[in-house]
């Protein structure tokens, strides 16, 4: 009894019993009602991020409420690193630019995310890298999927090229797989136009282990990353748009550092995309409207159940 309890807290689509055969409508209801209290009593579950109790079992141990809460950055962003402006100075332009991009354009053509990296979708990240809760990965790589189609108009003709930031081998191997290569490979099966892109999950290589950037100054992070990154295979990349794919942006020297490699290798222009950004002006959000909540709820539960 107990394996098959087992057996039905990894449904995909929330709590079922495996068809049992020879017994009558309504007796096989009661069974069922019957082994889903006994395996709540003895397996209980919490949602990962508010701790609430769940009230159906899915891939992802995360609730319907916490799933709606992940909500896109709206208002006025940079056009280049995508920081969130307040500044008439900067917000009553087309093509507004935060003030460090105006004045040192950095090596990537434009940087866009999902979502603030705080609250519920820090946390749901967090469940993927250091909890390695992979189902994860199908919610972040719905919100990736959604950040690479507002990109997509601002990208050049022809194949891109699709290359998730590496992780060292040593720290690959200790967590089991790339965060950011599992995001972009459940992206890359959402695309409208999936011929437009190309995965090279192996096109970068970090060469060197870095310190942790936590507590640094932009400069120390700058001398941190130089030369921890490097192109596999050139042949692959010269001539190339790429696009960079990673889970969180958080002050931009991963993503320049890695960008200026694959240029000087030959790139012709590099794209980022990440799931979420840290932003340093929170007023950068708005409520959205409940039609959105309901839909954006309903794509993320359903990347949640696979």
């Amino acid at each position: 009894m107990l394996a098959r309890l087992r057996e039905a807290a990894f449904s995909s689509t929330g709590f079922r019993i495996p068809p049992a055969h020879g017994h009558a409508a309504g007796s096989r209801h009661w069974a069922e009602h019957a082994a889903a209290s006994l395996f709540f009593t003895f397996f209980p579950a919490d949602c990962r991020i508010c701790n609430a109790p769940l009230i159906e079992i899915s891939r992802l141990p995360v609730c319907q409420t916490c799933l709606e809460a992940l909500r896109p950055l709206t208002g006025t962003l940079c056009s280049v690193c995508g920081e969130a402006l307040l500044s008439p100075a900067f917000t009553d332009r087309v093509e507004p630019q935060c003030g460090l991009c105006q004045r040192l354009r950095p090596p990537f053509e434009r940087a866009v995310a999902y979502g603030s990296y705080d609250g519920g979708l820090r946390d749901l990240i967090h469940l993927l890298k250091y909890q390695q809760v992979r189902p994860a990965a199908a919610v972040l790589g719905r919100m990736l999927a959604e950040v690479i189609a507002s990109l997509e108009a601002n990208l050049p003709a022809g194949l891109i090229a699709i290359i998730p930031v590496p992780l060292h081998e040593r720290k690959r191997a200790q967590r089991g797989f790339n965060q950011s290569e599992l995001i972009a490979r459940a992206a890359l099966k959402l695309l409208a136009r999936p011929e437009r892109f190309q995965s090279l999950p192996g096109g970068l290589v970090r060469c060197r282990e870095t310190e942790s950037q936590i507590g640094l100054t932009r400069h120390q992070r700058r001398e941190n990353l130089r030369g921890a990154f490097a192109v596999a295979d050139p042949g692959q990349i010269v001539k190339r748009n790429v696009l960079l794919v990673d889970d969180v942006f958080t002050t931009g020297t991963t993503a320049s550092e890695c960008a200026r490699v694959l240029r000087r290798t030959g790139a012709n222009r590099v794209y980022v995309a990440t799931v979420a950004r840290t932003l340093k002006v929170s007023e950068v959000f708005a409520v959205p409207e409940q039609d959105f909540e309901e839909t954006n709820g309903d794509r993320l539960a359903a990347a949640a159940n696979g």
